[in-house]
């Protein structure tokens, strides 16, 4: 039994890493044309440069595609193996569905538990360079971010009166700020000035714009190297405004929850990220079990084809349903467990119920 349940150990992570590797490329070669789409409408950008933006947003895009992978690549390990007929021969020998199962379920858990621990933590790093990187390519012309949406806006009041604050990329969790556009008005709401800079840094009670163009109501344009906007806003109300959930890693979110509940910050979106990674494992578990129950049936009984669709068909069904809990806990209607456990656990229930259903009647 240990030589079997290596055997299929082996079998069943080769064929997922394969899939993986397959969608990994799959998802560079989009993510790069849109990239490239975008950049070429701007001087000065290389095709290095976009191909290296592109490589650092790939692995956190991954993420997604991982559960994918497990149930692709489960699939075609048991159809492969049932092709061949070895698990005909397996189940003559006495081997029960559940025991050469096991093999895959350590596979998926373990690649569930290493996905969360290592792989994310280097994925959002990626990420955070490549957020640094197009912030940096930003001016006042339109770009990457700019070209996704209408940017990020921000009100805000400080000692010279209130402000709003216009952005087109935001990186550092919001931090740092590219193709930034302010709008300066005085104490009593009269517009007086326009500002736009390539760059802003938040620092504590002020923020620091580069190469900066400002320009009063009917005065001359007047450039600054650097230019200085108070603000009564604070690094905690900014990330939570702007920042990006996807640059904190699995290691980072614990320590920053404490630091959101003590600033004041809604801790809902981080601590349903962190449940979502916890649940991760089982996640990858329910989709083998799913695949199980679409991919045993000897190729000699024919409709193959039918189970691979029911499987498939399950397998995006259960992700709708994670997603749509995702966006319900997300907005607080549920609690964050209930919405990050229960997708999970509802898919390894049902799918262990049909299995149990197929194999022991």
């Amino acid at each position: 039994m240990k030589t079997l349940r290596r055997y299929m150990a082996k079998r069943f992570a080769v064929t997922i890493l394969s899939v993986f590797l397959l969608m990994l490329l799959l998802i560079f070669f989009i993510d790069f044309i849109e990239v490239m789409r975008i950049g070429s409408k701007r001087d000065g950008v290389s095709a290095g440069t976009l191909l290296l933006i592109s490589a650092l947003r790939v692995p956190i895009f991954s993420e997604i595609a991982l559960p994918f992978a497990v149930l692709f690549g489960t699939m075609g390990a048991f159809l492969g193996l049932s092709r061949s007929s070895e698990l005909t021969i397996v189940r003559a020998a006495g081997v029960s569905v559940w025991q050469f199962i096991r093999p895959a379920v350590t596979v998926a858990l373990l690649f569930g538990g290493l996905a969360v621990t290592v792989y994310n933590p280097l994925a959002s790093a990626a990420k955070a360079e490549s957020e640094r990187i197009m912030t940096e390519l930003f001016d006042a012309n339109k770009t990457f971010a700019a070209a996704k949406g209408t940017g990020s806006w921000l009100r805000q009041e400080s000692l010279d009166g209130p402000s709003i604050l216009h952005a087109k990329s935001a990186a550092n969790r919001g931090l740092t700020l590219g193709g930034v556009t302010l709008l300066q008005f005085d104490l009593n709401n009269r517009f007086y000035e326009q500002i736009q800079a390539n760059k802003a840094e938040l620092r504590q009670g002020y923020w620091r714009l580069e190469n900066a163009i400002a320009q009063g109501a009917g005065g001359a344009p007047r450039h600054y190297s650097e230019y200085f906007v108070s603000t009564y806003l604070t690094p905690a109300q900014i990330m939570d405004s702007l920042g990006s959930v996807e640059t904190l890693s699995f290691w980072q979110l614990p320590s920053f929850i404490a630091f959101a509940k003590k600033a004041g910050i809604p801790p809902a979106r981080y601590e349903l990220q962190y449940q979502l990674f916890l649940t991760r494992p089982i996640l990858l578990a329910a989709m083998v079990l799913i695949a199980a129950t679409s991919s045993l049936k000897p190729f000699r009984f024919g409709k193959i084809q039918t189970m691979v669709l029911a499987g498939l068909s399950g397998g995006f069904g259960f992700f709708i349903f994670s997603e749509f809990s995702r966006k319900v806990g997300a907005t607080g209607l549920v609690p964050v467990t209930v919405a990050a456990w229960g997708p999970a656990l509802v898919a390894l229930l049902l799918s262990a119920t049909v299995l149990l259903y197929q194999e022991d009647g």
